[in-house]
């Protein structure tokens, strides 16, 4: 029988966390994609990326202004500020690690892509490192 690992005190706290700050990563990686291919993000392209309403991306374009993570004004185009920078290309960077690893297992690069967007957001910094360190 494998081995399970050991529960951990209260063990779902990380992962909460984690999807607390998912929504977030994503659309700030989102902005900053559309930002590099052309040069404006409205919250049309948002919705189309996301498959969402207008509602939708509002919402949570409204959410990640006061967190300080996007800046824009109504009929006005949204960008990022330096913090959502920031946390854009650290998003994107453990996104390239985990797909990076997932292909060099044998994993098809659609696959990859699939499987890498959702784990990106839950592995730790340790694992990242040793993904890293096995792609090398």
């Amino acid at each position: 029988m494998p081995q399970t690992p050991p529960l951990h005190k209260n063990p779902f706290r990380r992962t909460r966390n984690d999807h607390a700050q998912e929504t977030a990563e994503d659309y700030v990686e989102a902005v900053y994609q559309i930002l590099c291919e052309q040069d404006t993000c409205r919250a049309k392209d948002l919705a189309l990326v996301f498959a969402v309403s207008h509602v939708t991306v509002h919402r949570i374009v409204a959410r990640l202004q006061r967190e300080g993570l996007l800046e824009t004004a109504p009929y006005q185009p949204i960008t990022l500020t330096a913090k959502g920078k920031r946390l854009a290309k650290k998003a994107r960077q453990r996104h390239d690690i985990v797909y990076r690893f997932l292909l060099s297992i044998g994993v098809t690069p659609e696959v990859a892509a699939n499987d890498a967007e959702g784990i990106e957001h839950h592995v730790s910094q340790q694992t990242l490192d040793r993904f890293e360190q096995a792609i090398e």
